[in-house]
């Protein structure tokens, strides 16, 4: 792989396909538009948000994975299990990028309603899923600068 070349895993979730899907479309047409082909990363889906980190663990695992974007859409129901999944999904996501010293792109929308997604995922609001592979992509840039000692 030349220098400037990266490996990404990109993992989406299922559940709430229909918000995730346009996250994804987002992510793969950043990566494509920064000169990135379809042999330059990998998608994998997962059920929910819950499964994201493991998926991304195994694919950081991987030697011809540099980054991951993580994709989800968790959003508030009747009760606070959505508080509950986006914490622990944060927090193993944040682990995983300090352990492995990949970037993880954190692309889980922590939405009010379906609407607020919506707008976050193409709308009004941007699409969260294409800041999500851009920031990958910085990180990657700025890391081999630093391992170069370039800064």
């Amino acid at each position: 792989m030349p220098e400037e070349a990266f490996g990404i895993g990109i993992v989406v979730s299922s559940y709430n396909e229909n918000i995730t899907d346009r996250l994804l479309d987002g992510a793969i047409s950043t990566l494509s538009k920064s000169g990135m082909g379809e042999s330059q990363y990998v998608t994998v889906r997962v059920p929910g948000a819950w499964e994201i980190p493991l998926a991304a663990r195994l694919l950081a695992e991987r030697d011809d994975i540099d980054g991951i974007i993580a994709l989800g859409a968790v959003i508030r129901g009747e009760t606070t299990h959505d508080q509950y999944i986006n914490q622990c999904v944060s927090g193993a996501l944040m682990e995983l990028m300090m352990s492995t010293k990949k970037p993880v792109g954190f692309g889980l929308l922590t939405c009010n309603n379906l609407e607020q997604a919506f707008h976050r995922a193409g709308g009004n609001e941007g699409n969260k899923g294409t800041e999500t592979a851009e920031a990958v992509l910085i990180m990657l840039k700025t890391a081999k600068l630093i391992e170069k000692n370039s800064l």
